[in-house]
């Protein structure tokens, strides 16, 4: 192709754009002059996510995906085909690339230096309104995608946690229940065995007090593992003496049960000691089964609560504004973010005794809860601690979610409420996370969030909602729910 027919063909598309067909022909012409043509085959990248920005560019021919990296996934949020305009956000608020762009077929590109098209905007009102609401719907676009995205990745995310919470006290179950079998066999055997023998009176009576404290043990007092290895020895040999010479699988469960030699020789002081090896194998076989089925039943316990709390934060089964306690609703988010409070992380509580209720969309309001302890727990890594303080002022309700990590810079707390706006790696964070907060926050409930540092240097968000206003209804803005 001829460079005049080239340049006739660009003046053809330029014309057609709504961002240039203000333009008169010598601008026209002199942009031409000032683009250098580029081309890139299928799989090259115009543009990495992260990358400074610094041009504009035009696509003449062929076409581009456009992606965005959520967590370990790239998340496709638009196809771009021929007349279309890349790059132009970060030329106007001279940022890093918000988004990759990867050719899918062969492409030809106009490439637009800033000052070119600073030019271009400045001369042609036009041409900049038509930039305004390119910008615009993109950006509405984008956001829908990724909030979308994030909806998805939350809710595999709490699917993740709530299976890892339960799988715990569910392993417990099973291993219980598989040697509650064999040992109430155990124990259904020793029970025929000591129920042949003829018991005088005293013996009776020994027997009566060792069922009582079968069903009703005693108080277990705590020892590090050390000692409670000593005892078990001890119990073990002791048993053994009294020839029970399988003493040494019952001695954990008699241990864990509060007992020791010296209160068992207290027991069978009158037990005759031709009955005292049936007797004692009894008893602590009935000690292992009770222990059991104790084991058993706190782990049931554990998944009912577990599966509680994941309703309530979910506010499953209820209108979607009700009156809400927030410290509820703070302890199941812990709950639900168990698997990332390791050991080497400290949480404060700091509640408000008389904290009232408010009325508020709980799920959402415990998505508020979610991304802001998620945030902490972030910033602290494996090791730091959480400050989760709640006071009532007047008609509002404040809770303050503090960390020791490093915090936000000053220059950029105005910023960290603004869509697609992060301090993460890309990839790391959308940016929306506190957008969504703030939405949440401000729009829905009518309150307020800001970011300050404590008496304790601590970094806090803070978040204030009123009492007994109620929530504002439902806006035409997308949905803010991430589960």
């Amino acid at each position: 192709m001829s460079p005049d027919q080239f340049k006739l063909d660009v003046l053809g598309i330029l014309r057609e754009h709504p961002l240039f067909e203000a333009l008169p022909q010598k601008d026209l012409e002199r942009l031409i002059e000032m683009a250098s043509p580029i081309h890139l085959d299928p799989g090259d990248v115009l543009m990495e996510e992260g990358t400074p920005g610094g041009s504009l560019y035009l696509l003449l021919e062929g076409e581009f995906v456009v992606t965005k990296r959520s967590g370990q996934q790239d998340v496709q949020i638009a196809v771009r085909g021929p007349g279309e305009v890349f790059g132009e956000i970060s030329i106007l608020d001279r940022a890093p690339r918000s988004a990759t762009l990867t050719a899918t077929k062969p492409s030809s590109l106009l490439e637009l230096d800033q000052q070119a098209f600073q030019d271009v905007i400045e001369s042609s009102p036009p041409a900049a309104l038509a930039l305004l609401n390119t910008i615009t719907s993109r950006l509405r676009n984008t956001e829908a995608m990724l909030r979308q995205h994030e909806k998805m990745a939350a809710l595999g995310t709490l699917a993740a946690g709530l299976a890892h919470e339960l799988n715990n006290p569910a392993a417990a179950i099973g291993r219980g229940a598989a040697q509650l079998r064999e040992t109430l066999d155990k124990w259904l055997k020793a029970s025929a065995e000591v129920g042949v023998i003829p018991l005088a009176a005293a013996e009776q009576a020994a027997i009566q007090t060792f069922e009582q404290r079968m069903l009703e043990p005693g108080s277990v007092e705590e020892v590090d593992p050390i000692s409670r290895s000593d005892l078990e020895d001890q119990l073990t040999d002791w048993l053994q003496a009294q020839g029970v010479d399988d003493g040494w699988e019952y001695a954990s469960w008699l241990v864990s049960g509060g007992w020791s030699q010296q209160e068992l020789e207290s027991m069978v002081v009158d037990v005759a000691p031709e009955h005292l090896e049936r007797i004692l194998r009894w008893f602590a076989i009935g000690v292992a089964l009770f222990s059991l089925a104790g084991e058993i039943h706190e782990g049931a316990g554990r998944i009912s609560n577990l599966v509680g709390s994941f309703k309530t934060y979910a506010y499953l089964d209820q209108a979607p504004a009700q009156l809400v306690d927030v410290h509820k609703g703070l302890e199941d988010t812990l709950t639900i973010l168990r698997g990332k409070t390791g050991p080497g992380i400290h949480i404060d509580r700091q509640y408000a005794p008389d904290l009232p209720r408010i009325e508020a969309y709980g799920s959402e309001l415990n998505q508020v809860w979610t991304n802001l302890i998620d945030n902490a727990l972030d910033a602290v890594g494996g090791g730091g601690s959480l400050v989760l303080r709640t006071e009532r002022k007047s008609t509002k309700v404040v809770v303050s979610i503090c960390d020791t990590g490093p915090g936000i810079p000053d220059d950029i707390r105005e910023r960290v409420f603004e869509p697609f706006f992060t301090t993460k790696a890309p990839g790391v964070g959308t940016g929306l996370g506190l957008h969504i907060v703030y939405n949440i926050v401000c729009q829905r409930h009518g309150g307020s969030v800001w970011i300050e540092e404590d008496e304790a240097r601590m970094n806090c968000i803070v978040v204030e909602l009123p009492i007994e206003s109620p929530p504002r209804p439902k806006s035409n803005e997308p949905d803010q729910s991430s589960v």
